[in-house]
């Protein structure tokens, strides 16, 4: 089903913690509208499922979006065997509720490395290919 507004086929857009939630909805939007789709997350299993639902091509991309090295080595990798990312959503981000009071310091330190850290990680791997194509379109997604 095409949403009509735009057309994105024959390009291909990576979305980071598009296993469940809101980047498996934006995974939607993305494959409706033509996009072949990189699903990234930690766990596999989940992103197995995730890619189940889907009819066209749809590709994997397991890594810490937390972790620089690990996000680097499978952007280069990807881009190396696959081919070109031409958009990139950074959605991944994560939750922690409880009193600023109670706030345990390794909670907020995972908290900003998952929200904040994540969109360098990736975006800087993704955008040094990008820059050499010339081309090439990064939407963070936050809160």
């Amino acid at each position: 089903m095409s949403l009509g507004l735009f057309d994105l086929k024959g390009r291909r857009a990576l979305v980071t913690g598009s296993s469940q939630g809101i980047g498996l909805a934006l995974a939607q939007g993305l494959a409706a509208a033509g996009a072949e789709l990189v699903l990234n997350g930690r766990d596999v299993e989940k992103l197995t499922k995730a890619a189940a639902l889907f009819d066209g091509t749809v590709h994997t991309l397991p890594f810490d979006a937390t972790d620089h090295e690990a996000a680097r080595q499978a952007i280069d990798e990807f881009e190396a065997k696959t081919g070109a990312i031409d958009i990139l959503v950074n959605n991944a981000g994560m939750q922690f509720r409880t009193p600023l009071e109670d706030f345990p310091a390794d909670a907020f330190e995972r908290l900003l490395r998952t929200n904040i850290s994540s969109v360098f990680n990736v975006g800087q791997a993704v955008a040094r290919h990008m820059i050499k194509r010339g081309a090439g379109k990064i939407i963070n997604i936050a809160s």
